[in-house]
């Protein structure tokens, strides 16, 4: 089964329930690509923070 059979089939059950209809296979691949872009600059900055914490320890457990 692919992408569009599954939407299909979600189409079908959410309008038998009455709920909303899910977003065509797609059609948030762009956002989901921008939110992720833009979520990579935080990550590299707080793995950086952590490696110069981590470095600066000292090896018997105390803090530096």
């Amino acid at each position: 089964m692919n992408a569009l059979h599954q939407h299909m089939i979600d189409s079908y059950r959410a309008t038998a329930h009455g709920t909303r209809l899910p977003p065509r296979p797609g059609t948030l691949d762009w956002q989901a690509t921008r939110e992720l872009a833009s979520q990579a600059p935080l990550a590299r900055r707080r793995r950086r923070s952590l490696r110069e914490r981590w470095a600066g320890r000292g090896g018997s457990g105390e803090r530096g």
